[in-house]
């Protein structure tokens, strides 16, 4: 039987990471849209409201790590993987290869959303203005609250590192993570919670490729003010730099905090009686 040619760890990788953050972009640019653009329409059959878009974005979370969890980690965000770089002992040499197959799978994913919802964004958004621009890309307040560049910068800083201490939580083998594989549910579900707590001063990115990859696809498609928000100000690098400072910080913590001071079983004369998760993020 011939075997199959053996393909490189890190464009194994870097595959998984793309492929990852596509289901991600689908899911959740894919529900902005319908809860924007076609509820704005009248589309008795689309699911509007803020609550759908948490829960969408969520799931999307969930269902990208479980795609690429097994090959590369499950990384989906750079925030994620330069905190795992930073704390982790995650390779440096990886760390931008990772981040450009997130963020080309965040480009391609809107690129389909867009096709798919052309006829529906037309209608609603002729000119294509920031009235549904952030159907793809955040804005500070969400286009409409009295939030600018810097309460945004804050925003995301807080949120990301809410992030990264509850993911390191999650998938610390000392720390009683979930087990049976299910720390990407649980992720996803962080990100719900996140979504509902602080979703409102700057559409929590928390995630620079989820931000960048859908600005540059809609830049391309027509959206002349992709890299500006709502008042005229260059705003793309806030949801791109504020994420991996606060990645970093809610990892640190997490180990300031938690990860230092969890006993070793053996300390503790304590035998495991569970098996360990496979689940792993780095």
């Amino acid at each position: 039987m011939t075997q199959r040619p053996r393909v490189p760890e890190l464009a194994r990788e870097m595959a998984a990471e793309f492929a990852g953050t596509m289901i991600l972009i689908l899911f959740g640019v894919g529900v902005v849209a319908q809860a924007v653009a076609a509820s704005g329409l009248g589309d008795p059959q689309s699911l509007g409201g803020h609550d759908s878009i948490a829960w969408a974005w969520g799931l999307a979370v969930t269902l990208g790590v479980y795609v690429s969890a097994r090959i590369s980690g499950g990384h989906i965000n750079p925030a994620v993987t330069v905190a795992l770089a930073v704390f982790k002992g995650f390779p440096w040499r990886k760390v931008l290869p990772f981040c450009f197959a997130q963020t080309l799978g965040a480009f391609v994913a809107a690129l389909i959303v867009r096709w798919d919802y052309t006829e529906v964004l037309n209608k609603f958004d002729p000119g294509l203005t920031t009235k549904s621009q952030f159907v793809f890309s955040t804005m500070p307040g969400n286009g409409s609250l009295p939030v600018h560049t810097w309460g945004a910068f804050r925003d995301q800083i807080i949120g990301t590192a809410i992030l990264l201490f509850l993911v390191l939580a999650l998938t610390d083998l000392r720390n009683a993570p979930p087990l049976a594989n299910l720390a990407p549910l649980i992720i996803g579900l962080v990100v719900v919670a996140i979504g509902m707590a602080f979703g409102s001063a700057a559409g929590y990115a928390i995630n620079p490729a989820r931000d960048l990859g859908p600005r540059l696809a809609q830049y391309l498609t027509g959206y002349g003010s992709a890299w500006r928000d709502q008042y005229g100000d260059f705003y793309f690098w806030v949801p791109i730099v504020a994420p991996l400072i606060g990645g970093v910080l809610g990892a640190g913590l997490y180990i300031l905090l938690i990860g230092r001071n969890i006993p070793d079983d053996d300390e503790e004369g304590v035998v495991p009686t569970e098996p360990k998760p496979e689940y792993d993020v780095t």
